[in-house]
């Protein structure tokens, strides 16, 4: 099973990013998808998320107006489109998958390993 983040990078203010995470090894259809973002010194924190059938999403206000997420099932990855980014931004960003049904009463969760994002002139 793995989630394969995109390759992170410098960028500067008000400039645009789209990072991507294919999945591999599980039912991505059947998996709600979200990124995650931790900042240094800081907790992790959800940036936004799409639903199994990409038919919801929800964002976190940092958010909001400025990234936008997606997704391929027939390619099994997800986006994350990021516009007018901020220093504040920066941060090592994680896939996370969520599965929409349970086993043994509990639902799986898998993770990406990261991908680094750095807003700065």
């Amino acid at each position: 099973l793995q989630l394969v983040e995109s390759v992170g990078g410098l960028v500067q203010p008000g400039g645009a990013l789209r990072l991507s995470c294919a999945g591999s090894g599980f039912p991505f259809r059947a998996y709600d998808m979200s990124w995650y973002r931790q900042a240094p010194g800081k907790e992790r924190e959800l940036v936004a998320g799409i639903s199994s059938t990409g038919g919801r999403t929800n964002y976190a206000d940092s958010a909001k107006g400025r990234f936008s997420i997606s997704r391929e099932n027939a390619k099994n990855t997800v986006y994350l489109q990021m516009n007018y980014l901020k220093p504040e931004d920066t941060a090592v960003y994680y896939c996370n998958a969520r599965s929409t049904y349970r086993l043994d009463a509990r639902y799986l969760e898998h993770w990406g390993q990261g991908t680094l994002v750095t807003v700065s002139s």
